[in-house]
């Protein structure tokens, strides 16, 4: 258990972690990718939004049953055993490694916005990496650092996009929206196809439960500031999208490449909305990687506590699993420099659509650990309506995750299953070298136990006499316990000695 002392997160740091992860850079080009398929792109949006809810909640039940660091791995581990955490921690490592890489990638263009006329591969590749360890430096800090830069970075960012949303529905022009379904075949299909992009608009939202060692009365506020952090994350989604999708017209919002900038020049006339709203972008997107560095070290260090990980993911210094930090964003450095001095965009590509299969895997299995949890619990000890409410919860939590992997794509399934597959070796090391561990402390013990009956039996030393007594007590003690009615009448029971 962790001392109160290091749990830095209270519930306003931890809402603006979740907010903080799951707005990062998309929600900027967001509404331009969904303008081809028309409105209906809104309603996928309001379905994916209760089942993020769902998703959140059942993140907040698991929490109070299992408040430690570590959140999906933990709950995975203890529902499905050893193998099952390791393939959550392995595949959530993953993914925010790769997926910094590809933040920080996306930074560099909103960078060029503000600072034009540096189109440099060397100055990009610099900006890139700054991007990365920044974020880091303010890790290697401690918690309270990543949750102050959290909190400014959060707040920086979710005013101007909630005062865009806001102000644009003053401006808002039915006229501007096209039609209802744009794709041309039915309009579940357009949602469908709509939802495949928005889908992971919502990943992060486990970051709470991710940090639960680093929050205070993680037993409360993980669930809280889950839903809190969706509940807002989803206001900026939804009212953004809507505001754009009513302030710029339909044909050209469709081909935009900076939709909120084309929405803030169309409200106030002008080009400064760009700068604003680039400016904007790089404040959300290096937030986004201050909160995604630290959770790419949070599930390996609770993996490494159960011998799942290499011992060195435990090493960690002020609140913060120091040696994990370092990993992620070497390892994303690496792939970032990859990226920009061979030219490998197709590799980078493929990478990042692993990312997509990745995040949902601890996802399932979280949401199949709370249904695990609730079936074999003590029915008598659960109240009806809430056993229906959580299951249901827990159900629709599932269902959402299940969609997910459905639209990742084939390839992104395909490939990662394998890049998944791939941390079977890691785990087979680690399993190998625990059995070694054991089976030699196995071997000492007996060692040990076989020279403690050695000397036991050395001659001399008289263990036999203390039992020879003991059995000498004991029989005095049955002739002692004789019921006295059984003495002839007249004579007097024996005396005790």
């Amino acid at each position: 258990m962790h001392d109160r002392h290091t749990r830095r997160f209270g519930l306003g740091t931890a809402t603006a972690l979740v907010m903080g992860n799951i707005i990062g850079g998309g929600i900027f080009l967001l509404p331009a990718s969904v303008a081809p398929f028309g409105t209906v792109s809104l309603v996928a949006f309001g379905v994916l939004t209760v089942g993020a809810l769902a998703l959140a909640l059942v993140f907040g039940r698991l929490a109070r049953r299992h408040p430690d660091t570590g959140g999906p791995y933990v709950y995975a581990r203890e529902a499905f055993g050893d193998f099952a955490g390791f393939l959550s921690a392995w595949s959530y490592w993953t993914m925010t490694w790769v997926s910094n890489a590809a933040l920080a990638v996306a930074a560099v263009g909103y960078v060029h916005v503000l600072f034009p006329g540096h189109d440099s591969g060397g100055v990009d590749l610099a900006v890139a990496l700054g991007a990365l360890w920044l974020p880091a430096l303010a890790n290697f800090a401690g918690t309270r650092y990543v949750g102050a830069v959290q909190l400014v970075s959060t707040v920086l960012k979710f005013v101007p996009l909630l005062f865009i949303a806001v102000v644009g529905l003053f401006f808002f022009d039915p006229d501007n929206l096209g039609g209802f379904n744009e794709t041309g075949g039915s309009a579940v299909g357009g949602m469908s196809a709509a939802a495949a992009i928005l889908l992971y608009s919502y990943v992060g939202v486990e970051s709470a439960a991710m940090s639960a060692g680093e929050v205070r009365d993680p037993e409360r506020n993980v669930g809280r500031a889950t839903v809190l952090g969706t509940l807002g994350a989803a206001v900026v989604y939804l009212l953004g999208t809507l505001a754009v999708f009513g302030t710029v017209t339909h044909d050209k919002l469709v081909d935009s490449k900076a939709p909120f900038s084309d929405a803030v020049n169309a409200m106030f006339g002008g080009h400064w909305g760009g700068t604003v709203i680039a400016g904007a972008a790089v404040i959300s997107i290096v937030g986004a990687l201050n909160g995604w560095t630290l959770m790419s070290a949070q599930s390996p260090y609770a993996a490494a506590k159960d011998g799942l990980f290499p011992a060195a993911f435990l090493t960690k210094r002020r609140g913060v699993p120091t040696f994990g930090v370092l990993a992620a964003a070497v390892l994303a450095s690496a792939l970032t420099v990859i990226n920009y001095l061979t030219g490998a965009g197709g590799v980078f590509e493929i990478l990042v659509l692993i990312t997509t299969f990745s995040a949902t895997v601890p996802y399932l299995l979280a949401a199949g650990a709370q249904i695990y949890f609730l079936l074999t619990g003590r029915r008598d000890k659960v109240r009806p309506a809430r056993f229906a409410r959580d299951l249901t919860l827990a159900l629709v939590a599932f269902g959402f995750t299940f969609w997910l992997v459905a639209g990742a794509g084939y390839a992104a399934i395909y490939q990662g299953v394998l890049f998944l597959f791939a941390g079977i070796l890691v785990y087979v090391w680690m399993a190998a070298r625990r059995t070694v561990r054991d089976g030699s402390e196995g071997e000492q013990d007996a060692e040990d136990l076989a020279a403690a009956d050695a000397a036991d039996a050395v001659p001399g030393t008289a263990t036999a006499a203390p039992d020879a007594d003991a059995d000498a007590d004991a029989d005095s003690d049955r002739v002692d316990a004789e019921p006295a009615v059984d003495a002839p009448k007249g004579t007097a029971p024996t005396a005790a000695k």
